[in-house]
């Protein structure tokens, strides 16, 4: 079915709640590592999100950009985490409380909770989607094994909050730096693959650099576990007509973000090799 989005009588109510802008006030800034922040605000579409769903943030006069929403509550208390990472991002991060944004969402197709053992393996500002599936997981999986990565120890995040987080329940949680500052020194992936080589897991997730997750989607084909991934495209539209997320034959935006085993298998001459650019090209990763 064909929708004109001229014609607001024939957008589904549900979908129009969600794409139309609302302008929300930053309840609280949060400084979670030397060039990332948190910002908390409250809105009531983003309480009824799916963890590894996101959000499109607008900057007055600057830009909109896709963000993951770090925090998910059901009264409507949200998240995002921003990496100083551009212009907009930058404009982002000057934001106090009592300042404004725009908020369109939540988009995309989040990560499907699963019993039984599971493996949840994140790097750098990738962990943002992942807390809030943590914290669902803990509530339903038999076991879950944690592993989060960063270059170094100034770079990890929400240590604390994974912690508390599995505190009560069958857990494992693992932390890796790139130089050795924290936890075990090298990359998580190689934790990761030990873990493979020793257990049998029900479903494993991820989120982080691509490379971190073409690898991870590598291990998960070789030791026959399924996989989520939330990839990172750039994102103009958030509902799959403008084409700049294309990876393959899939919009991240709409198909994705989050992105299973078959879907990855679909798409693998372009998954961990390329992506689009601003304006449409395909560079290397």
């Amino acid at each position: 079915m064909t929708v004109n989005l001229r014609n607001r009588s024939s957008v589904p109510s549900a979908f129009d709640s969600v794409n139309r802008m609302r302008i929300v006030e930053i309840m609280d800034v949060r400084r979670e590592s030397a060039n990332v922040k948190a910002f908390t605000f409250k809105d009531r579409l983003c309480g009824r999100a799916e963890a590894g769903q996101f959000v499109m943030v607008w900057i007055p006069g600057v830009d909109e950009i896709p963000m993951s929403l770090s925090t998910i509550t059901a009264d409507g208390l949200s998240s995002i985490t921003v990496a100083e990472v551009g212009e907009a991002t930058k404009a982002l991060n000057q934001r106090k409380p009592g300042d404004t944004m725009g908020i369109r969402g939540p988009f995309g197709k989040g990560f499907t909770p699963t019993e039984g053992n599971v493996m949840i393996v994140g790097g750098g500002t990738g962990v943002g989607p992942l807390v809030p599936l943590t914290e669902k997981l803990a509530e339903t999986a038999a076991k879950v094994t944690l592993l989060v990565g960063a270059k170094t120890k100034d770079e990890l995040l929400f240590l604390d909050r994974l912690e508390k987080a599995l505190s009560n329940v069958n857990s494992e949680i693992v932390f890796t730096t790139d130089d050795g500052s924290y936890g075990l020194g090298g990359l998580v992936t190689d934790q990761a693959e030990q873990k493979l080589m020793k257990e049998t897991f029900d479903m494993i997730y991820t989120c982080g650099p691509e490379q971190m997750i073409y690898k991870m989607f590598l291990l998960a084909e070789q030791h026959q576990a399924p996989l989520q991934a939330s990839l990172e495209r750039v994102m103009r539209c958030a509902i799959g007509i403008c084409g700049s997320c294309g990876i393959g034959n899939l919009m991240v935006c709409k198909d994705g973000p989050v992105l299973t085993s078959e879907q990855l298998r679909s798409v693998k001459e372009d998954f961990g090799r390329f992506q689009l650019d601003l304006s449409g090209r395909k560079i290397k990763l």
